[in-house]
């Protein structure tokens, strides 16, 4: 049975940071691309980043990049999401999971992924 279990959310000031973890069991997450997604209460699922399960495509989506870091680590069967500058708008439930294609609109693509967890930034 696919998991996902997350860890590293919570609530910070504007400016902050927060580390997001997600171990996956029960299939060869090394053989997957792999991502986040977020939603915010009232507003559609809105992709954050994926990596691809060779390391060789990392794409970020517009509102995020240049502040978001994802990783990956095989060996581990875990996957990260490095936040940094965290703004007001990046508030949400966010999800880690496995996709199908790596590139713009990839909250169209996963296949499976987390309950979530929630991020809150807040003055």
């Amino acid at each position: 049975q696919v998991q996902f279990v997350e860890s590293g959310g919570g609530e910070v000031q504007p400016g902050g940071s927060l580390r997001l973890s997600c171990a996956g069991s029960g299939f060869s997450l090394e053989d997957y691309t792999i991502g986040w997604f977020r939603q915010a209460p009232g507003k559609e699922r809105e992709g954050v980043s994926c990596i691809s399960e060779k390391n060789d495509r990392i794409y970020y989506e517009d509102p995020v990049k240049g502040r978001f870091t994802i990783s990956r680590d095989n060996d581990k069967k875990s996957m990260f999401l490095q936040m940094d500058g965290l703004k007001p708008e990046d508030t949400a439930i966010y999800h880690c999971g496995t996709l199908a294609h790596c590139r713009r609109g990839m909250q169209e693509y996963f296949h499976s992924w987390s309950q979530g967890i929630q991020v809150t930034v807040s003055a």
